[in-house]
């Protein structure tokens, strides 16, 4: 018999040589049935697995985060061997599982088209009904090899020729089509309820522009019908919310060839991007943080110093001047250094919590920029927190609830990760574990859940990462606190401590918004354009009934204007109907009709873009609601 401890801690007693499935059908058939893969002491693994002797056994379904990757892993395999029965001849490329769908990328000399879309779905409906068991098998490299050069596969013979000498080469079969893969899968193809096919797109091999343009087929599955349908909804809803389509239609900014990834704000956009930036500085300034302003150019001596020559050379812009390297700033970070180093510093000076809204440029290929979501310039709100390693623990508290008082004010909900040495990365593992146990020691003291995302971390030290759910339950990470212990070192930073020496302090690095632009687009999608009245680049459309009631708008926009809101007037020779819809399309908080009878009260009729008619006010206690609505900042999804 062999023991068998299970993810809630109970422990059972099973014969040697069960398998994972027939543990899942022990525990209830309604796990059996919904079961998707396993794990075995940390190790993931299909529920056709076998044990041999005692193990931490865990089993997860399309609920579990492995259990959505497997389904999806497998959802792309059926969508290949599809493509195979349909078009014979077809190459495959990869084909892995990503967040909410999967894809798979095809050499093929027939171009795929949207109603070849719906006859491979088809087939892949046929393939789900064939119950088609997944089979895992193994081959040495030499062998698997050759196997793939038969079956003419170029692609996974190169993917093969990659991998170590002496390696274990797994594949996964079911019926007819064979696939290189390292799993983990569904047990069969049935277990794949729901799917859709989305869209095309073309991919380089690799992602490298030097290679061949294959075709890109994006689905997506689920467990149950209904999630799917939700989902699609979802789609649907998202497109109507895209910022590159609201950002146009309400003249927030605009994405010029003449700057690919470069973008350009508007006014109205620029109102918007301001309002965000008094705000930062208002809770900064409460928070006792400092501001500072670094250049955008700095020599090559500098980002030699902080690693960045050396580690994030591909990603930045560089140039000469006077014959000297230098590089336009991808990061804020080492101009804070050399302002810390600027005077000596005393333990009784810490924490120092220095803040700079910088603007940086980062080289992203042409094929990744997307809107303001991924751009080649922005700017970026950065923060950096000098202490003594007694403080740390209290200082990413006190970001940490800075941070929530941000997200609640525009409705973000969000949920926390925190990210572990990567392989490329510079400190010892002591001083890594070190930052490591502070941040995950702030987190449990706060009681705030978190999950641990291995290997993700800075190269000069682990993060917290806050990712936001919008309005439609999609996430968007956004801020970031990084504890480094590195910099420091790199640039010689010290403080005279209670004993008189110099002493390294401990650097927080933190950004609440991340890049403005992108959180600028992520607040048009969260909102669908409809911003709460304190940033809406205007405020209040004053339409006038007729000409002759132009003079009577103009004096209410001053009285208005010089309370400090943002005003417009619609004076066109356009009917009461048209002007309100053009406001409601452009998402303007509140609209003021002025006609003859408000000319004569001296009030104003009210209507409320999310309400509707409100009715007649005084202008004086209208400027008053405003006023504490902006105050208040409410808002209203």
């Amino acid at each position: 018999m062999i023991k068998v401890t299970l993810k809630d801690g109970s422990v059972r007693e099973y014969e040697k040589g069960i398998s994972l499935f027939e543990i899942a059908k022990s525990i209830s058939g309604r796990l059996a049935k919904e079961a998707i893969v396993g794990e075995v002491n940390g190790e993931e693994v299909d529920l056709s697995y076998k044990l041999d002797e005692d193990a931490e056994v865990g089993i997860f379904t399309f609920n579990d985060e492995e259990g959505k990757h497997a389904f999806r892993h497998t959802s792309s395999h059926i969508l290949a061997q599809a493509v195979l029965r349909l078009f014979p001849g077809t190459k495959l490329a990869i084909g892995p599982p990503i967040k909410d769908g999967f894809y798979y990328d095809f050499d093929s000399e027939h171009v795929f088209t949207p109603e070849d879309m719906e006859k491979i779905e088809v087939e892949m409906k046929k393939i789900i009904k064939e119950k088609l068991v997944l089979e895992r098998f193994e081959l040495p490299k030499d062998e698997a090899i050759k196997f793939m050069e038969e079956k003419e596969e170029s692609y996974k013979v190169q993917l093969i020729n990659e991998l170590p000498e002496g390696e274990i080469i797994s594949f996964y079969k079911q019926g007819e089509f064979v696939d290189l893969c390292a799993g983990v899968h569904a047990s069969d193809t049935s277990k794949i309820k729901a799917i859709k096919l989305l869209n095309l797109a073309g991919a380089y091999w690799k992602g490298d522009v030097k290679n061949k343009m294959l075709q890109r087929i994006y689905g997506t599955s689920f467990s149950k019908a209904s999630l799917l349908e939700e989902y699609i909804v979802r789609l649907e809803e998202a497109k109507k919310r895209d910022h590159r389509k609201l950002g146009k239609e309400l003249e927030l900014f605009a994405l010029l060839e003449e700057g690919p990834g470069f973008p350009f704000f508007l006014p109205k956009g620029t109102i918007l991007k301001n309002q965000l930036l008094e705000y930062w500085r208002e809770i900064h300034t409460r928070e006792e943080y400092v501001e500072i302003e670094t250049p955008i150019i700095l020599n090559r001596k500098l980002w030699e110093t902080s690693g960045h020559w050396y580690h994030y050379k591909e990603n930045m812009y560089s140039l000469k001047i006077d014959d000297e390297d230098y590089a336009i700033k991808p990061m804020n970070c080492p101009g804070g250094m050399l302002v810390y180093n600027q005077s000596i510093k005393s333990y009784r000076d810490l924490p120092i919590r220095m803040g700079e809204i910088g603007r940086v440029h980062r080289h992203e290929l042409s094929g990744a920029l997307h809107g303001l979501m991924r751009v080649r310039a922005f700017t970026q709100d950065d923060a950096h927190i000098f202490m003594l390693p007694e403080q740390i623990k209290d200082e990413i508290m006190g970001v940490t609830r800075l941070f929530d008082e941000v997200y609640s004010t525009f409705g973000f909900e969000y949920f926390v990760e925190l990210s572990t040495k990567p392989e490329k990365s510079m400190g010892s593992k002591e001083e890594w574990d070190h930052a490591e146990a502070s941040l995950a020691a702030a987190l449990d003291e706060m009681e705030i859940p978190y999950k641990i995302n291995e290997g993700d971390g800075a190269f000069y030290g682990p993060k917290i990462d806050f990712h936001l759910r919008d309005a439609i339950g999609r996430s968007w990470q956004c801020g970031t606190i990084q504890l480094d212990m590195q910099l420091p070192q790199r640039f010689e930073l010290s403080y005279i401590g209670k004993d008189g020496e110099k002493h390294r302090p401990i650097v927080i690095h933190r950004v609440v918004y991340g890049s403005i632009e992108r959180f600028i687009g992520i607040l048009i999608e969260h909102f669908a354009g409809k911003f709460p009245l304190w940033v809406a680049p205007e405020q209040v459309k004053i339409i006038p009934v007729a000409d002759r009631h132009a003079d009577f708008a103009k004096t209410i926009k001053k009285q208005l204007y010089d309370a400090g809101l943002r005003v417009g007037v619609d004076e066109r020779s356009e009917k009461v109907g048209y002007k309100i819809r053009e406001a409601q399309l452009q998402k303007v908080p509140y609209m003021l009709v002025v006609g003859d009878k408000e000319i004569e009260s001296g009030d104003i009729s009210v209507r409320s873009r999310d309400k509707g008619e409100i009715g007649v006010q005084s202008i004086e206690s209208f400027i008053e609601d405003l006023h504490k609505e902006i105050k208040d900042k409410t808002f209203d999804l």
